[in-house]
């Protein structure tokens, strides 16, 4: 497939389905590689297209969630994180829809589904076209479209969406209130982005958030980044390895004190940049990407909250991973 043979499929995709941005940032993407100026030159459309993508995976502040619902009061913090505490849980309110208005939603700048009376959100673990066939459940319906910004209550109508039209099915292995997919074939070419419900939920301890990732026993690969490779759109991935220490930290952070996001909490860890990403690949091709603050905190997207790592573990993991 030739260049522009590509940038047509890619027309006809987001005609079908508007601003699919995970679709989008992997295509641009692949038209920046093919650009053959230096690399200072690409950089803008990187960065350009990372926006909202940096957002749904946690990179990048404000959270969705105060989009939506404004920010949850935080919980108090103890002095030090031990492996088997018990800690006062984070309650997520189930995601408020806007008013008759349609103020309350800024459905423009997140992709949603509206499911079983709740609403689905563009998830940040990356599902590739050619693997989604495998994940693909019994269909759950075909979402209508029609949500933007200035829709009011009426419109959150069951399947609706801002995706326009898409078959909508259950995830295999997941639990369907927590994870959905859309799956779109045009051409020949499968496009798929999963959905996850992190709202209306309580988190105790890490495990009640990152437990539904099925992390444990399932990574196959990993790979890390540093913060300036990632804002620079250098892409310089190093490998991670998948042994006992990435086990031990995935352990840890099932068990990690869960911290409600603030504006305060959120303007300290992203005005510095000692942050590092992990990507972990799962045994279902999935991958799934978790922000790592040089605080102790750890991000799932953009889940709002923060889990906070017993203090040994998570520097030992960090320093494992270099600079």
């Amino acid at each position: 497939m030739n260049e522009e043979e590509f940038k047509q499929n890619y027309k006809k995709a987001v005609d079908h389905m508007k601003a699919n941005e995970q679709m989008k940032q992997r295509v641009e993407q692949s038209l920046n590689s093919q650009h053959q100026g230096p690399k200072r030159q690409r950089k803008p459309l990187y960065i350009a297209a990372s926006v909202v993508i940096a957002a749904s995976i946690g990179l990048a502040a404000p959270s969705v969630w105060q989009q939506f619902n404004g920010p949850i009061a935080p919980t108090p913090q103890v002095a030090e994180v031990t492996q088997g505490a018990s800690f006062d849980p984070i309650v997520i309110p189930k995601m408020e829809l806007p008013d008759s208005q349609g103020k309350g939603a800024m459905a423009d700048m997140v992709q949603l589904v509206v499911y079983g009376g709740n609403v689905y959100t563009q998830s940040p673990t990356l599902l590739e076209g050619a693997n989604a066939l495998n994940l693909r459940g019994e269909k759950l319906g075909t979402t209508t479209g029609g949500i933007n910004e200035l829709s009011g209550q009426d419109k959150y109508t069951e399947l609706a969406s801002n995706i326009d039209e898409a078959d909508i099915y259950a995830v295999n292995g997941y639990d369907k209130e927590f994870r959905i997919m859309s799956y779109t074939e045009i051409d020949g070419q499968v496009y798929a982005q999963l959905f996850d419900k992190n709202n209306g939920i309580t988190i105790g301890t890490g495990a009640d958030l990152i437990g539904k990732l099925h992390l444990e026993g399932n990574i196959t690969s990993a790979q890390w980044e540093t913060f300036d490779s990632w804002n620079n759109g250098l892409q310089q991935f190093q490998p991670l390895a998948t042994g006992e220490s990435l086990e031990s930290f995935i352990s840890a952070l099932s068990a990690a004190k869960p911290i409600a996001t603030s504006p305060e909490l959120e303007e300290n860890l992203y005005g510095k940049e000692d942050r590092k990403i992990i990507y972990l690949t799962l045994e279902d091709k999935t991958q799934v990407p978790l922000v790592l603050f040089g605080e102790g905190l750890v991000r799932y997207g953009n889940v709002p909250a923060f889990l906070e790592v017993e203090k040994g573990a998570f520097q030992s993991f960090w320093n494992s991973l270099g600079e």
